[in-house]
């Protein structure tokens, strides 16, 4: 039986000014070669959280993703690689090294990055780098995670709790939602809503403010409105827990308040999340109503 497609995840990180960035490169002595901070994903490990560790092992970088990049596909050892890649902003230029996998890191200019790569896929992959915005601010709108059988549960809906995979699907954000920082947590008040929110919101010391209009039996799409607009508003990472009927409106409503862009109702798998990019019209000091969606990204959980 042939083997499946190999998965991996990496990043190009940058540092610097969003115009004239310097990008991290790692050299590689079992290859010889200079390639961008990547590695394959360990069995159940989500593709972000991939990335997160794999740019820690190899550089020793904390960093706050970004912006996905296209993936890049290719054949290895007789099998088809593809490496998912995103932005990444370095919070520190303190790099740490194994010695054994990756002995050297060197941040490099754009141009120069590319002459050094070694691989021609790196290299096309740092041409999508300025194809929008470097600097981008993320909503995050989330699907409360698995939560057992409406029908069979006897109680009040909103109090319907996790169940034990969607537990696990709550640690798993933990780490996931970390790789953006979001500061601002909201949340329907529904007990499902707020469980899937709770390990992220305790590991980073954070509150969740609980919201009726953005629940199932409390929807109110006036209020709703106002609370999405407020979040596309602020400077900070933000995420929104709801319910997956709401959810696509919710979403609607984010893109047309960014410059009146419309963005697609599809639906989200329980514990999914779509991830809305926007950047800052250079022409304000502030963010709001002049910013403009870079992109939308969905992923499972």
């Amino acid at each position: 039986m042939a083997k499946g497609m190999i998965r991996a995840a990496g990043a190009v990180v940058w540092r610097g000014n969003e115009d004239d960035p310097e990008v991290a490169l790692v050299h590689r002595p079992a290859y010889d070669d200079w390639s961008l901070p990547k590695g394959k994903l360990k069995h159940g490990e989500h593709v972000i959280a991939a990335a997160l560790r794999e740019v820690r092992e190899e550089t020793g970088l904390p960093v706050v993703l970004g912006r996905a990049l296209p993936p890049v596909h290719y054949m290895h050892e007789g099998r088809l690689k593809r490496v998912d890649y995103w932005l990444a902003h370095a919070l520190n230029d303190q790099v740490a090294v194994d010695g054994d996998e990756v002995d050297e890191v060197a941040w490099l200019p754009i141009e120069e990055a590319r002459r050094r790569l070694t691989y021609a896929w790196d290299r096309s992959l740092l041409r999508a780098v300025g194809a929008a915005p470097l600097v981008t601010t993320p909503l995050i709108l989330l699907r409360h995670a698995l939560a057992g059988s409406r029908q069979e549960w006897k109680g009040d809906d909103d109090r319907r709790p996790l169940d034990e995979r969607g537990r696990a699907q709550a640690e798993i954000l933990a780490t996931v939602l970390g790789a953006y920082r979001p500061a601002g947590l909201v949340s329907s008040h529904s007990r499902r809503c707020t469980q899937t929110l709770k390990p992220y919101a305790e590991r980073h010391g954070l509150e969740v403010r609980e919201e009726t209009a953005l629940s199932e039996s409390g929807y109110d799409p006036r209020q709703a409105e106002r609370i999405v607009r407020d979040l596309v508003t602020v400077p900070e990472p933000a995420v929104l827990c709801s319910h997956g009927k709401i959810l696509p409106e919710l979403l609607g409503m984010a893109g047309e308040a960014l410059r009146g862009v419309r963005t697609a109702d599809h639906a989200l798998a329980k514990g999914g999340f779509a991830v809305l990019h926007r950047a800052v019209d250079r022409g304000r000091a502030t963010a709001g109503a002049g910013d403009r969606v870079v992109s939308l990204e969905r992923y499972a959980t």
